[in-house]
């Protein structure tokens, strides 16, 4: 009987990468075989170089396999045309990043607005979603204000807010408390456990930091390009 695979959001099979380096050759990835359900928070774990960035850049369609599949919301994503791919990213795949990535001249409300007007979605349906996301995320007082004006933790947040205002299915979290102190790096976790459980979206995060064990549902130890283990929390 066949394999169904209807409850999950991501899987990779046997996923390789490789990158040549002038005359060198660098395995990223090794064979990393990986799965997310609907509504987890996971954690992918491991040094610096141990293939996370690369794997979530690959399962959202930042990178391609040098060779296996990934397939996103059943869409094997290595067969998707460059249109599809962009469509994909920008209705059912949220990004945050290490560094915000905040466009620092726009207010918090721009920030998260900005994707909505890329899809062409009216004014009236962006204000009301831009204002459901901020509520979210604990910052409508601060809507109005610009990244220099904000503390790290609340740059991250708007961050998260901007991910979430498409209604993706899927947020990739490339180590988003890498530059928060370690109590603010605690309540990110917090609400991306909130975000997964309660809105029913899979939140996969990167991260080398052992507290994140007391909040995700899965860890994936990573190392040398390849997934050593997966354990339930």
């Amino acid at each position: 009987m066949a394999e169904n695979y209807d409850h999950l959001t991501t899987r990779s099979v046997d996923v390789t990468r490789t990158y040549r380096v002038d005359r060198l050759e660098v395995h990223a990835l090794r064979g990393a075989n990986f799965h997310a359900s609907k509504g987890e928070f996971l954690a992918l774990m491991g040094r610096s170089g141990s293939g996370k960035t690369t794997l979530l850049n690959i399962i959202g369609g930042l990178d391609h396999p040098t060779s296996g599949q990934v397939y996103v919301f059943d869409h094997d994503i290595s067969r998707l045309s460059d249109r599809k791919l962009t469509d994909l990213r920008r209705h059912q795949i949220g990004f945050v990043f290490q560094s915000f990535a905040l466009m620092p001249t726009m207010s918090a409300f721009e920030n998260v607005e900005l994707p909505l007007r890329l899809i062409g979605a009216s004014r009236r349906e962006r204000r009301q979603r831009v204002m459901e996301v901020l509520e979210l995320v604990g910052l409508t007082r601060w809507a109005k204000h610009r990244p220099q004006e904000m503390s790290g933790g609340q740059q991250q947040r708007v961050a998260i807010a901007r991910a979430l205002v498409n209604h993706p299915g899927l947020i990739l979290a490339d180590e988003p408390t890498g530059e928060l102190d370690s109590i603010t790096g605690r309540a990110i976790m917090t609400l991306f456990k909130t975000i997964a459980h309660e809105e029913q979206i899979t939140v996969i995060m990167s991260s080398h930091d052992p507290a994140i064990e007391d909040y995700v549902d899965y860890v994936y130890r990573m190392a040398d390009g390849q997934i050593m283990n997966e354990r339930a929390t």
